[in-house]
C-alpha cells in the first residue's frame, strides 16, 4: 500500500526548483532586480501508483445468478487480457497510470500524442478488432486523441482533432446502436447533447455528430456505464448536484438514445467521483465505481433493472486520494492550481498542496526565509501546459513567472490574478485592474510567456477589496471569479468562455464575509472537478467552503486547523 504522497519527494522538488530564486527577490521593492530570473516553481506533490484493484468483494458478494442472466459484457479497457476493465486515471501530477483488475502490477502508462495535459480519459473497448482497447483523451486546449493498441504501459496515437471544447463532459455509455462498437456522448455548456457514432476506422473514428437531446445541464455528472438494463445496448447514469442518480435506459435510437430518466436514490454527493466499471462479476449486468471524499473506493453491483445492490468497500481510506480524474469517470475534469500559497509578515513563503478530500498537506518552505519580503507577488491557475499554478511577480512594471521577465507595463494594475482559461480556448488567462477601477482580461498563450492585447471587461471595479478565483465554482466546466465589496458581500461572477464578455451578472453568495482576514482560491481541494474557497478569521482559523454548484454557491464551512495567522497574505 502506499502512501497519498511522498513528503520526502516534495521537498526534494521544492529544493531542485526553487533553492536559488528567493535568494534573487528584491529586498525591498525600491531595489531594482536582474533578468532573466531562475525558474520560480512550487513544490509537487509527488505521485505513485494507486494500489490494486480488489474486486473480491464485487465478485464473492454478487447476487444469485437467474438463468435469464445476460452474456459478460465487453470491456472497455482491459490491457491485462483478463476479461475485466482495468482502471486508468489522471495523478495529480498530471501523469497517467492504470490499476490492473487481476494479479499484474500497474503503474504508470502513457498516450503518445500531444504534451498537453490529459484532461479526461473516455476508454472506448476494441474498436478496431485487434484485441487492444482503445482511448478517448480529451487534452487541456480543446484536443481529442484516439489512442490505441493499449498495453500495461502505454499506447499509440492514431488521430486527433480540434474544436471539442465546446463540450465539458464528453462520455461513452457503450455500444448504443447495436452496432458492436462503443459510442461517444458530448455535452455542451448549454446542455444540448450530441452523439457521435464510432466507425471502426482509428484514422476517422467518429461520424458526423448528431444532435441527441437537451436540458442535460442540471447533471454535475454523468457516466456512461454499459448495460444495466438487459438489453444490451449501453445506459448511462447522471447525478444531480444535491445528490440524487438517475438512470437513463437506452433505446438504440441516435438521435434520441435514452428513455425517460428513473430515479434511484439521493445521497450520491457524498462522493467526489463516480466511474465505470464495466461487468465486474459477469453476469452481463454493469457495476459502477464511486471514490468518497476520505480517497476510498467504492463498488455497486448492477441489478439488470438500472438500480444497484447496497455498496461493498473496495478499498481503506486514502487508497485512491491521489487520483485527479479517472477513466470514464462523471466528473468534468478540471487541472491548475490545488495549492494554496501562503507568506508571512516576515516574507517567507510556504506551499500547501490539496489532498483531493479537502484538506492540506504540511507546509513546504519555498525559498530561504525571508526571501519574499516585499514582492508584489500571486499564485496564478496554471498558465502553460501543465497541472500546476504559476508563481508570479512584478517588479518596476516587468511581469515575471517561470524564470523570465514575460513582458513589461504592469505598473498602472493594483490587482492581478489568475482564475484560468476565461475565453474556452484551454489556455490560463489573467484578469488585471487598474487604480481607476478598470479591469481588463489579459488572454495567455499557453506558455506562460505572453498575452494578447489587453480586453476590458468593465469599469468600477474598485469597489471591491478582494477579487479572486481559481477554477470552475459554479460547475459548468468555465472559470468563475469571486468578488468582495466594502460592506462585506461575496459575489460570483460566473464565466462564459467568450473574451468580450466573459462573465454574467454577479450572483450574490452571502453577507458577512468582511469578518474574514484573507480570502483566497486554491483550487479545487475535496477532487470533485470545483474549485473551493478559503478564508482565515483574524484569531488564525482556516475555514473551507465546498463548491457544490448550487444556488447556495457553497456549503456550510468546515474547519481546516488553526494557526494561520502568522500568514497576513494568501495566495
Amino acid at each position: 500500500m502506499r502512501t497519498a504522497f511522498s513528503l520526502r519527494g516534495r521537498r526534494l522538488a521544492a529544493c531542485t526548483a526553487l533553492a536559488l530564486s528567493a535568494g534573487m527577490l528584491l529586498a525591498s521593492p525600491a531595489v531594482a532586480e536582474p533578468a532573466p530570473r531562475p525558474s520560480v516553481e512550487q513544490p509537487r506533490r509527488a505521485a505513485a501508483p494507486l494500489p490494486e484493484l480488489d474486486l473480491s468483494a464485487l465478485r464473492d458478494g454478487a447476487t444469485a445468478r437467474t438463468a435469464q442472466a445476460a452474456e459478460a459484457l465487453p470491456s472497455r479497457f482491459d490491457v491485462d487480457g483478463d476479461g475485466a476493465t482495468d482502471v486508468l486515471y489522471r495523478d495529480w501530477s498530471g501523469g497517467l497510470g492504470v490499476v490492473m483488475s487481476g494479479p499484474t502490477e500497474g503503474g504508470p502508462w502513457t498516450a503518445s500524442g500531444s504534451p498537453e495535459v490529459p484532461m479526461d480519459l473516455v476508454p472506448l473497448g476494441d474498436q478496431t478488432g485487434d484485441g487492444r482497447p482503445e482511448v478517448l483523451v480529451l487534452t487541456q486546449y480543446g484536443k481529442a486523441e484516439l489512442h490505441g493498441g493499449a498495453t500495461t504501459t502505454s499506447s499509440s496515437w492514431y488521430w486527433s482533432g480540434g474544436g471539442w471544447n465546446v463540450y465539458n463532459k464528453v462520455f461513452s455509455p457503450g455500444d448504443v446502436d447495436g452496432d458492436g462498437r462503443f459510442d461517444v456522448l458530448a455535452r455542451q455548456h448549454n446542455g444540448d447533447l450530441y452523439f457521435y457514432r464510432s466507425t471502426g476506422n482509428p484514422m476517422a473514428p467518429f461520424a458526423a455528430r448528431v444532435k441527441a437531446g437537451s436540458g442535460w445541464g442540471g447533471f454535475d455528472q454523468l457516466v456512461g456505464i454499459g448495460d444495466n438494463d438487459g438489453d444490451g445496448k449501453g445506459d448511462a447514469v447522471a447525478r444531480t448536484p444535491g445528490g440524487d442518480l438517475y438512470f437513463y435506459g437506452s433505446t438504440g435510437v441516435r438521435t434520441n438514445p435514452f428513455k425517460p430518466k428513473k430515479l434511484i436514490g439521493g445521497g450520491w454527493n457524498t462522493y467526489n467521483q463516480l466511474f465505470a466499471a464495466d461487468d465486474v462479476n459477469g453476469d452481463g449486468r454493469a457495476e459502477l465505481y464511486a471514490r468518497s471524499l476520505d480517497g476510498a473506493l467504492w463498488g455497486y453491483e448492477g441489478r439488470g433493472n438500472g438500480t444497484y445492490a447496497p455498496r461493498q468497500r473496495l478499498s481503506a481510506a486514502g487508497a485512491y486520494q491521489s487520483g485527479d480524474q479517472f477513466g470514464a469517470s462523471g466528473a468534468i475534469p478540471s487541472a491548475g492550481k490545488n495549492a494554496l500559497m501562503a507568506r508571512t509578515a516576515g516574507g517567507t513563503l510556504y506551499w500547501y498542496g490539496g489532498l483531493n478530500n479537502g484538506k492540506l498537506t504540511p507546509r513546504d518552505q519555498v525559498g530561504r526565509e525571508g526571501g519574499w519580503a516585499g514582492a508584489p507577488m500571486g499564485f496564478a491557475s496554471t498558465l502553460d501546459a501543465d497541472v500546476f499554478g504559476e508563481l508570479y511577480f512584478t517588479v518596476d512594471g516587468d511581469f515575471y513567472t517561470k524564470g523570465s521577465v514575460v513582458s513589461g507595463g504592469w505598473g498602472p494594475y493594483n490587482r492581478i490574478f489568475g482564475p484560468g482559461d476565461l475565453n474556452g480556448d484551454g489556455k490560463g488567462d489573467l484578469l488585471a485592474r487598474d487604480r481607476s477601477g478598470v479591469l481588463y482580461l489579459l488572454r495567455g498563450n499557453g506558455q506562460a510567456t505572453g498575452f494578447a492585447s489587453r480586453l476590458e471587461v468593465g469599469r468600477g471595479w474598485g469597489s471591491y477589496n478582494r477579487l479572486i478565483g481559481a477554477g470552475d465554482i459554479s460547475g459548468d466546466g468555465r472559470a468563475d471569479i469571486l468578488a468582495r465589496d466594502g460592506s462585506g458581500v461575496l459575489w460570483l461572477y460566473r464565466g462564459t468562455g467568450v473574451s468580450t464578455h466573459p462573465f454574467l451578472t454577479r450572483v450574490k453568495v452571502g453577507t458577512g464575509w468582511g469578518a474574514y482576514r484573507q480570502i483566497a482560491a486554491p483550487g479545487d481541494l475535496d477532487g470533485d472537478g470545483r474549485a473551493d474557497l478559503v478564508a482565515t478569521t483574524s484569531g488564525g482559523t482556516l475555514y473551507r467552503y465546498h463548491s457544490t454548484a448550487t444556488s447556495a454557491v457553497f456549503a456550510p464551512r468546515a474547519k481546516v486547523g488553526d494557526g494561520w495567522q502568522v500568514y497576513p497574505d494568501l495566495y
